[in-house]
């Protein structure tokens, strides 16, 4: 892939002249925070394996930021992956748990972060066609980059 200010500057300029009745699909990009973008600059579609990799390494998604599961900080943390999160693996694991299972290697870890990531990935996507609807896309986005610097570890 180009490198994301390339991407970013390639969008400001086609996006405009994207014709209006036809969907516009962007391959591999799949940051969150490019998702949205993508989105403010006309994209409609995107396909990207980042959210089951991730998933598949401990890195996981929420609205408050990215969580690493696998760092120590975790091993302790009784807290649900995303409180605010109503995916199976938020509502039935704690950080703790997922940090264990990541640590050894046990396949459901890989699963339970694969379900919460792709969960997040559709309540984000969901998100913005509700505001693009209701008018409040700059709105949504203002919110989501707040939210998403909340933590980063």
């Amino acid at each position: 892939g180009e490198p994301k200010d390339e991407m970013m500057r390639v969008l400001q300029h086609i996006g405009p002249k994207l014709p209006q009745h036809k969907p516009h699909y962007l391959m591999g990009v799949g940051t969150p925070e490019d998702l949205v973008y993508g989105v403010a600059h006309g994209i409609d579609m995107f396909d990207c394996v980042m959210p089951t990799r991730n998933a598949r390494n401990g890195w996981l998604f929420t609205q408050y930021g990215d969580v690493k599961i696998k760092n120590a900080f975790y091993k302790n943390d009784t807290a649900p992956l995303d409180a605010d999160c109503a995916c199976y693996t938020c509502r039935n694991f704690t950080r703790a748990y997922l940090h264990h299972l990541h640590k050894v290697g046990e396949i459901l870890g890989a699963r339970l972060n694969t379900i919460h990531n792709l969960h997040y990935y559709q309540v984000l996507m969901q998100g913005m066609r509700d505001a693009i609807e209701a008018g409040t896309f700059d709105a949504f986005k203002t919110e989501f980059a707040v939210k998403r610097a909340q933590i980063n570890t």
